[in-house]
């Protein structure tokens, strides 16, 4: 059986994918996994510590994917212009060639309740780190908290919309859109009873 070989974890990855939407998550063991991708177990968890994180490896990477624009950007950049930067660089992030892997490990997700909570723990972590990184730049509240919040809602219908089936615009060109969206709907003024305040 091999053992350490280049590209391991990534094959770790595939063969997982596989077998998670073949048999289901629960039904999926280490030790299949392991043997589809012809390691033993102990290289198995050298790359993850256990099934779930095949599907959640990474989280450090995914935080900094938003925080690191912000952190960048000029400090009189305004806090819709630092969510915006963020959103771009998810975009990149996600390049069309990532998107089947990302439609079968949503699909493993939403089958799955434990998994899909994890990922709503997993926006919510993002959510309070980027609320941090506003305030520490002196971003005032409510206004940190409303862009963070904003921020990871539209990644999220974005993200969602990208891995859609027949969807084949870049995740960038959506989010643009639902922050044009958003900017629209903000812009048309607050109503009340059908008249402007």
């Amino acid at each position: 059986m091999a053992r350490w070989q280049p590209g391991t974890r990534e094959r770790l990855q595939a063969v997982a994918l596989r077998l998670f939407a073949e048999q289901g998550f629960e039904q999926t063991t280490v030790a299949e996994i392991a043997a589809a991708a012809e390691v033993t177990e102990r290289t198995f968890f050298r790359h993850f510590a256990d099934k779930r994180e095949v599907l959640f490896a990474g989280q450090d990477d995914f935080l900094a994917l938003f925080i690191d624009p912000i952190t960048a950007a000029p400090a009189d950049t305004a806090p819709f212009e630092l969510i915006a930067r963020s959103l771009d660089a998810a975009g990149d992030y996600f390049p069309h060639d990532r998107r089947p892997f990302s439609r079968v490990r949503q699909t493993i997700i939403d089958a799955e309740p434990s998994l899909g909570e994890r990922e709503l723990g997993k926006l919510a972590t993002l959510k309070v780190r980027l609320g941090e990184v506003l305030r520490d730049r002196g971003v005032p509240e409510p206004v940190a908290t409303l862009a963070a919040e904003t921020g990871v809602t539209v990644f999220h219908l974005s993200f969602q919309q990208w891995i859609a089936p027949g969807e084949d615009r870049s995740l960038a060109t959506i989010a643009r859109e639902r922050l044009d969206a958003l900017t629209s709907l903000v812009a048309t003024g607050r109503t009340v009873g059908g008249t402007s305040e």
